[in-house]
């Protein structure tokens, strides 16, 4: 929209790994403007970083249209109320569960949680992610570099692994990649590499799970104004956020969530192994 804000936003950091309400300008996940239709009527959805951010505007917009969320989150829980919140105003049912998604035992607790909470399993969208910001190579520590990994590209596994078996004819996996897949920020070295590893496991377990009918697609965010950006960027980069896309600023998460609605619903039956971005304008191959 032409009155969403735009860089050079006022000077914040925050610690890791960032609060909504923190923000300035506050990010708009659809709350006041998302409208649904009932394209997910009756479907049982986990987010995993559901809390704040894109895995927000998602949940919202997933209730909205008629399904009831399992919202996984690490530590951050009055953004997680806040999105529960929202959730139960659109009538249905929003299960929270906070816990590091790095440990496999939680990933699979997730599934068994949503399986007992809503008698089955039909979305699952891998949305969380660790992220921070180094000059150099060697300012990269190894543990860093495992948890990174550990968090955005082993956890997807766990999950996926957990929820397949409940995934019936016609389930949906979503994964959260993005532009550093394709343009990888040297800056965030181990996050771009765990998104292009993103993008081909979502393209692999696609081919594997299609004689299931079970969908896995990915969407490519260019820059998204989240807890994340002040939480892990450099005070020059947060000010000039989403200022080198066509567009000119970093999107709200709200302009992510219809994608993701797309993905979950039948109108997207010959869709698998596929990337959606939603880049602002910069090229995406």
């Amino acid at each position: 929209m032409a009155d969403d804000p735009r860089p050079p936003y006022p000077e914040q950091q925050q610690p890791m790994p960032g609060t909504t309400g923190a923000m300035d300008p506050r990010p708009d996940h659809g709350e006041e403007s998302y409208i649904g239709s009932g394209r997910l009527d009756g479907k049982r959805a986990i987010i995993t970083g559901g809390d704040s951010g894109i895995g927000r505007a998602v949940a919202i917009a997933y209730a909205r249209e008629g399904a009831d969320i399992l919202i996984s989150y690490l530590n951050e829980d009055e953004d997680a109320r806040d999105t529960q919140k929202w959730v139960e105003e659109a009538g249905r049912n929003a299960v929270l569960i906070a816990g590091d998604i790095s440990e496999a035992a939680h990933c699979r607790a997730i599934v068994e949680r949503a399986v007992e909470e809503f008698g089955g399993l039909d979305i699952l969208v891998n949305n969380a992610a660790h992220q921070a910001s180094f000059a150099e190579i060697g300012d990269i520590s190894d543990e860093e570099w495992e948890l990174t990994f550990a968090v955005n590209m082993h956890a997807m596994f766990y999950l996926a692994k957990a929820a397949v078996p409940h995934l019936e004819n016609g389930g949906v996996i979503i994964n959260t990649t993005s532009i550093n897949a394709d343009q990888p920020n040297a800056h965030l070295l181990a996050y771009a590499t765990t998104k292009g590893a993103i993008q081909n496991f979502t393209m692999g377990l696609a081919q594997m799970l299609a004689e299931k009918n079970i969908r896995v697609n990915c969407v490519a965010p260019g820059p998204v104004w989240t807890p994340l950006i002040p939480a892990t960027m450099p005070p020059e980069a947060v000010k000039n956020f989403g200022d080198n896309t066509p567009i000119g600023r970093a999107a709200q998460p709200r302009e992510l969530a219809p994608p993701y609605v797309m993905l979950a619903t039948d109108e997207a039956s010959y869709m698998t192994g596929a990337t959606v971005p939603v880049t602002g304008g910069r090229p995406f191959i």
